[in-house]
């Protein structure tokens, strides 16, 4: 049974931080791309962050998040991490981790066919 579950949201103050999981069941974490998506109320969907290992890896952020979230995997756990730093009030939305189709690479034509539940993620005063 192929799983994606997530983990590590909750309520945190502007310039906090927070460090989401993405735990892997039913294949092996190093053949697939992993991506974190995220979504507000009222608004679209939008990638966040992406990782692979095939065809010579890669990562991808969206601009808005450069320089404060980190996407990191650990194979031994078949876990993928996204450590988010220096929050803000944009950042507020559910957080969805989702596996790349057909060992594909992290980029704009990547689809995606297992998807997690969801994280809510609120950053508040």
């Amino acid at each position: 049974q192929v799983h994606v579950v997530e983990s590590g949201g909750g309520l945190v103050q502007p310039g906090g931080s927070l460090r989401l999981s993405c735990a892997a069941s039913g294949f092996t974490l190093g053949f697939y791309a992993i991506g974190w998506f995220r979504q507000a109320p009222g608004k679209e969907r939008e990638g966040v962050s992406c990782t692979s290992s095939t065809y010579g890896g890669g990562t991808y952020y969206t601009d808005s998040v450069k320089g404060r979230f980190t996407i990191s995997r650990d194979n031994a756990k078949n876990t993928v991490y996204l450590q988010m730093n220096s929050l803000k009030p944009e950042d507020t939305a559910v957080y969805y981790c989702a596996r790349g189709r057909d060992s594909g690479v992290c980029s704009g034509r990547l689809e995606y066919d297992y998807w997690g539940q969801g994280t809510q993620v609120t950053v508040s005063s």
